[in-house]
């Protein structure tokens, strides 16, 4: 087991070059996050994953398998669910319907839903905790809720890689933290594109800050996600400190033009770690030799 390798890989949107020469690592089971500012090329990568787009060059690599190459889009989405940040609201199923769609893929034009795929759409309710609202109308749920139900569905397709695309944008702290926790408990290998920084240094393995299409850094985030580093691509002073219960990092962030003001006997902020890259596309070492460069 390789888990998730995209090697090389080039993507155009429009005849535009969005992603270039992208090479990406998730190994089996692990939480892995991209990050970066708007237009970095996150969802790009993403969609390419999901077989929504196909590659310019370079291959995407699910346990050695060429997802482009070697399936086509149907077998592909057997092997690779996506839980994104937009969703219809006013989808008028039942909560256990949404799921049971998740099953579609394993279904052929005259299947109807066995009892195999009644056992299996139980479980994905239960596992996100929403077996009681199994009834209910999936559009009175809240978002948080949705995304659950939501999750349950990609579950219920029992893939072999979960892909998130910003999926807790709209939700509250709560529900972020909920999802996020739940997600990381399955131990499926999961790619996220994620914006909160605070997020993703609590709950990914490893991270990957893109920029202008190309990955800059890559490995775990208590050392990639450095002061310098977050200036130099989302142009930001982040302020660094550690999180009391997790001791992951957290951040506070201040803009470039303007200085925060500074409480009376403060003292100077410090970022208590120094930027581990001295090129912008140098990147830090790989905490899976094992694992990377497999396929």
């Amino acid at each position: 087991m390789t888990g998730l390798r995209l090697d090389g890989l080039g993507v155009d949107v429009d005849r535009t070059p969005i992603v270039r020469d992208l090479t990406v690592d998730c190994p089996p089971g692990r939480f892995v996050g991209l990050l970066g500012p708007n237009g970095s090329g996150k969802s790009t990568v993403l969609k390419t994953v999901y077989h929504a787009l196909r590659p310019r060059a370079g291959t995407v690599l699910l346990d050695g398998l060429d997802l482009h190459r070697d399936l086509g889009p149907r077998a592909a989405a057997r092997q690779v669910s996506a839980l994104t940040q937009e969703h219809s609201g006013d989808i008028h199923l039942s909560v256990g319907d949404v799921v049971t769609t998740g099953r579609l893929l394993h279904q052929n034009t005259w299947s109807r839903t066995s009892t195999l795929d009644r056992e299996i759409v139980a479980e994905a309710l239960r596992t996100v905790g929403m077996t009681e609202k199994t009834h209910r109308s999936f559009a009175s749920l809240s978002g948080g809720e949705k995304q659950r139900v939501l999750l349950a569905r990609a579950l219920a397709a029992q893939p072999r890689l979960l892909v998130l695309d910003e999926p807790t944008n709209h939700l509250d702290i709560g529900s972020r933290l909920d999802l996020l926790e739940l997600i990381r408990s399955l131990g499926i290998t999961v790619l996220a594109a994620l914006h909160d920084l605070d997020l993703a240094a609590a709950f990914c393995d490893l991270v990957h800050v893109l920029a202008d299409g190309k990955v800059v850094a890559a490995g775990p985030p208590a050392e990639v996600l450095t002061p310098g580093l977050l200036r130099q691509v989302f142009r930001v002073h982040a302020h660094r400190g550690l999180h009391p219960v997790t001791g992951r990092p957290h951040f506070a962030f201040s803009s470039l033009t303007s200085e925060a003001p500074s409480l009376p006997g403060a003292p100077p902020p410090a970022d208590g770690c120094s930027p581990l890259l001295a090129e912008p596309h140098q990147r830090v070492q790989d905490p899976f030799p094992a694992v990377k460069g497999t396929s």
